[in-house]
């Protein structure tokens, strides 16, 4: 795991904040969204990169869950786009578990390319050494989750619980990134997940992806916005703090999924 940082305390950051779900690559879906949520884009061609330009409306951030990369078509120009919003200020951003995997394989580590990550790196492939060196800084800058508005809000990955919320160890890191998770995995040999929302009690709205669903899902006080995209569903904005949610369609479906949509069982209802 990642050394730890403490960057997570954003509590002085109190904005409005477009909070947008996996991406997997899907540019062409996140290009129509932001501009939906009043975003602009412009690309520029350099040699055979593209480079953004971008503007946000007055007031509001966009907000990543993480999962830039793998299974869609896109996953470089997600990257510009998304180091570009941050550095503008425009966006804040949450590494996913695809995140992670890529950065290994940015940082010279031996790691299976299954899931989409053979697609990313066939495109980053054409990038120069530097350019690469600088997107693995960027992401080993993410913070595994944001706590904002005077505490009110947490983004992060794939998931948080109260006691967690204020701190950070490695213990933390993996449940931000994966989940509830343990050492169990299902007959399709992925590792088998809980459904950790169904115990959360904290105060803060908690926003969050990794698992997909066919709709923003609340449970308690937390609410799930990836829907999909890369697997023909949807991509979803949550305005923050009007708690509003924005989506549109895939342009098609780019990766097949293993199992349906939908938020998995408790850890105490599991094995009933």
């Amino acid at each position: 795991m990642a050394s730890s940082n403490d960057t997570f305390d954003r509590r002085s950051e109190t904005g409005s904040f477009d909070i947008i779900g996996d991406v997997h690559g899907c540019i062409d879906e996140l290009e129509t969204l932001l501009l939906r949520l009043g975003y602009g884009i412009e690309w520029t061609w350099s040699g055979s990169r593209r480079l953004p330009t971008t503007s946000a409306p007055a007031g509001r951030r966009a907000v990543f869950v993480g999962d830039l990369v793998d299974r869609g078509p896109g996953a470089a120009d997600t990257v510009s786009l998304v180091m570009t919003m941050c550095a503008a200020g425009q966006a804040l951003c949450v590494p996913g578990n695809h995140d992670f995997k890529f950065r290994r394989w940015l940082d010279g580590h031996n790691v299976t390319r299954a899931h989409g990550l053979d697609l990313t790196i066939a495109e980053f492939e054409t990038w120069t050494p530097q350019d690469r060196v600088a997107v693995s800084g960027f992401l080993r800058t993410l913070p595994y989750y944001l706590w904002l508005d005077g505490g009110a809000l947490v983004v992060t990955h794939a998931g948080i619980l109260p006691e967690m919320i204020g701190t950070i160890s490695h213990r933390i890191e993996s449940f931000c990134l994966y989940g509830d998770t343990d050492n169990r995995r299902n007959a399709g040999g992925f590792p088998i997940r809980y459904n950790w929302a169904t115990r959360y009690d904290g105060a803060a709205l908690v926003v969050y992806g990794h698992t997909c669903v066919d709709e923003p899902a609340w449970v308690n006080g937390t609410v799930c916005i990836d829907t999909g995209c890369c697997f023909g569903g949807s991509l979803t904005a949550l305005r923050y703090p009007e708690r509003q949610s924005v989506s549109v369609p895939a342009v098609r479906q780019y990766a097949v999924r293993d199992g349906k949509f939908g938020l998995p069982p408790s850890r105490q209802n599991h094995l009933k």
